[in-house]
């Protein structure tokens, strides 16, 4: 007699695996969990500031650039024990359980080989980097690929039932987790270590938490039908992410082989300033965006109308931050890793011109996945993984500034333009649909930009850092946006519509009286 799944105490696949109850609510589910994951990556950014900012106070900048040193092909691994296998899982339609059973086996022994080879390879990197201190922390920091290996596919599932609200709680209490504990022992005076156990921490309480969030349970390692073209999915897609990562890592690679863990940890700091609200703005960008249009791809129409709004929220949430933040960089250095840090004031102002543009080239990375175009993905990433390769190298006779500004001045010229035709040479978005969209986002980032700092120049004559003039600031970065959002007509519109509605909730709330 077989038993069914229900009867023998474990899920049901079907709860885990099937998404034909999404569709006739995909976007209020999109907004939903939209919302919510804004609302976590946004507790997760002033957790991870006010990380930085003590842990700035707390360890030299040498401690975290020999982390760096180990973390730049960490990095790089990542997308290895991946295998572009999550996204395969949230992208198919009809996923099966013994697909998905195989998919975790394979992420599951890629994390472990994985974390063998670095583990083997530690003696190699600290003598590359000159630094013995290099072995012991990449040996610590290999378990970790474990624990992400084990997690990749509960999470890919948790993202593709749009379970937003379970991802966000437990990426903030993973992130709490690892800060308390670097916080703690840095303060104990263990050093580098604290950062070690961070590492550690946080994708172990990550690994528990997925498994406790989903249901789903891996069957016994065995083939499936359709995996084939999940692999070859994948593939595509991993190598696509290894391009980039390898291209990220190039430049603190280099950097902290030529000059050192002091430079590099100044080098590295402040990119992590930079991309720390780039990566929480995308992360539920990608979350969200993935499954709600994938499923809209037959439709392109109404794909089009979503993908533009989304692209014109991301740039609209970090260009104008950023141009302010250019404009305002030796104070933000101030604030964030005290008088200590004034050798990164420039580097900081080249990385956030870097990020007027990351964000939007990084979503129009959606429209390859959420389309099937994997293999045009990996020629857009190879094409750009050269021109920031050859910038990286047009700027390193210069040091880590020479970099930061010629990666900042060849991402505005070149990749942008080139990320904008290649993403929309195929599919139901345009050039001029992407443009359209950002095109409030440019404005406000200029006019904001450039009133901050005629305020700084002429009305506060350049005064230093005071509650004060940092409200003045705020103030005319928040005018500028107004007058942005008034401007354009699709602004306006949208806009009302998000000031009547609370309106029509109480008139509802009061109705139902």
């Amino acid at each position: 007699m077989t038993t069914s799944p229900a009867s023998s105490g474990r899920p049901s696949p079907e709860g885990e695996l099937g998404t034909d109850h999404l569709v006739p609510d995909i976007g209020k589910r999109s907004r939903r969990g939209g919302a919510m994951m804004m609302a976590g990556q946004a507790l997760r950014v002033m957790l991870q500031a006010g990380a930085i900012i003590i842990l700035a106070r707390l360890l030299p900048p040498s401690a975290f650039g020999v982390l760096a040193m180990v973390a730049a092909l960490g990095v790089v691994l990542d997308f290895a024990k991946d295998l572009g296998l999550s996204a395969a899982t949230i992208q198919k339609d009809d996923l099966t359980e013994a697909q998905i059973s195989a998919l975790f086996w394979i992420n599951a022994g890629a994390g472990c080989v994985l974390a063998l080879a670095l583990f083997l390879g530690a003696p190699v990197l600290a003598h590359f980097y000159g630094q013995h201190v290099v072995e012991p922390v990449t040996k610590w920091m290999a378990l970790a690929f474990i624990m992400s290996g084990l997690t990749v596919q509960h999470w890919a599932l948790l993202r593709r039932q749009m379970r937003f609200g379970a991802i966000a709680v437990m990426e903030v209490a993973a992130d709490l987790a690892g800060f308390a504990t670097a916080i703690a022992l840095a303060y104990a005076g263990a050093g580098l270590w604290a950062l070690v156990a961070q590492r550690l921490v946080t994708p172990g309480v990550l690994m528990v938490g997925a498994w406790l969030a989903c249901r789903w349970r891996p069957g016994r390692p065995r083939r499936a039908d359709g995996l084939g073209g999940l692999l070859r999915f994948g593939v595509q897609v991993t190598a696509g992410g290894l391009v980039t990562a390898l291209t990220r890592s190039v430049d603190q690679v280099m950097i902290g082989w030529l000059w050192g863990p002091t430079v590099l940890g100044l080098y590295e700091r402040t990119t992590r300033l930079l991309l720390l609200p780039i990566n929480s703005i995308n992360a539920p960008v990608y979350a969200v965006g993935m499954p709600a249009l994938s499923r809209l791809a037959a439709h392109p129409e109404p794909y089009r109308r979503a993908c533009r709004q989304l692209l014109q929220k991301v740039a609209l949430l970090t260009m104008p931050v950023f141009a302010v933040v250019c404009v305002t960089a030796d104070w933000v250095v101030q604030i964030l890793f005290g008088s200590a840090w004034t050798q990164a004031v420039p580097l900081v102002q080249w990385f956030a011109i870097s990020a007027t543009y990351l964000p939007i080239v990084m979503a129009v990375g959606l429209l390859y996945f959420t389309q099937d175009r994997t293999g045009e993905y990996l020629h857009a990433t190879v094409i750009d993984a050269m021109l920031c390769i050859a910038s990286i190298l047009l700027g390193l006779a210069s040091g880590a500034v020479g970099v930061a500004a010629a990666i900042a001045v060849v991402g505005v010229v070149v990749r942008t333009p080139m990320a904008f035709w290649l993403s929309t040479r195929h599919g139901p978005m345009r050039q001029r649909d992407v443009y359209s969209a950002v095109l409030p986002a440019i404005v406000a980032a200029v006019l904001s930009g450039a009133a901050v700092w005629a305020v700084r120049r002429f009305y506060l004559q350049d005064a230093t850092l005071s509650v004060g003039h940092l409200a003045v600031v705020a103030l005319t970065a928040l005018v500028m946006m107004g007058l942005t959002l008034v401007a354009f007509a699709e602004l306006r519109r949208e806009l009302a519509m998000l000031l009547r509605y609370p309106l029509a909730l109480r008139l509802r709330r009061s109705a139902a009286r």
